[in-house]
């Protein structure tokens, strides 16, 4: 008798994961969300597209744009990373450091220049960047600063849905390039081969 009782309501558990979700009385428009305000809530195909599965702009609602001004960063740092990347495999700096004998793969950068020293110049040069120009910007956005927005303008267009276009455009290429990057890094040690990666 227990066994069949405890069959019964796993059997009745099991079936009620897939019993439709109770919905709610209010209407989907009525509710504002935290894509109504920032662009980006498309995807490649312009369509839209709001995802955020872990709901943390619901749940740490003062932090979005913190985390809109930390995707813009990881952003542009992959898309410089991927050229960077494509580049090492085509041409190097002056130096028998940087020679293709001493590092022969892009891969193989890292390691090599951690063991020679330069790489401690990196770390303190992005130290001192974040120090000085990310930490004031971070602060700056509670006071209606725009995540991602330093003042340079000067390649803006013109009109304000050009802009908005723009910022969607780079948003879209920075996703891409943060997947493109772990892709290319990954290719590049399983095959062995530099670019393109084959």
């Amino acid at each position: 008798m227990k066994t069949s009782l405890a069959l019964v309501a796993a059997f009745t558990a099991g079936v009620s994961a897939f019993a439709p979700a109770a919905t709610s009385s209010k209407s989907a428009t009525s509710l504002k969300s935290v894509f109504d305000k920032y662009e980006g809530a498309i995807d490649f195909r312009c369509k839209k597209f709001e995802f955020d599965p872990l709901k943390l702009s619901e749940t740490y609602s003062p932090w979005v744009p913190f985390f809109r001004e930390a995707e813009l960063r990881h952003g542009r740092t992959a898309m410089l990373a991927v050229l960077g990347y494509i580049a090492a495999d085509s041409f190097r700096l002056p130096g028998e450091m940087y020679s293709f004998e001493n590092v022969p793969r892009a891969v193989d950068a890292h390691d090599a220049l951690v063991a020679n020293g330069p790489n401690l110049q990196v770390v303190a040069w992005v130290g001192l960047f974040d120090l000085v120009i990310t930490a004031p910007a971070i602060g700056a956005l509670n006071e209606g600063r725009e995540p991602g927005d330093f003042g340079w303008t000067t390649f803006a267009p013109e009109s304000a849905e050009g802009f908005k276009k723009k910022r969607e455009s780079e948003l879209l290429n920075g996703r891409l390039a943060m997947i493109a990057i772990g892709g290319i890094a990954t290719q590049t040690v399983l095959s062995g081969h530099g670019f393109p990666y084959v």
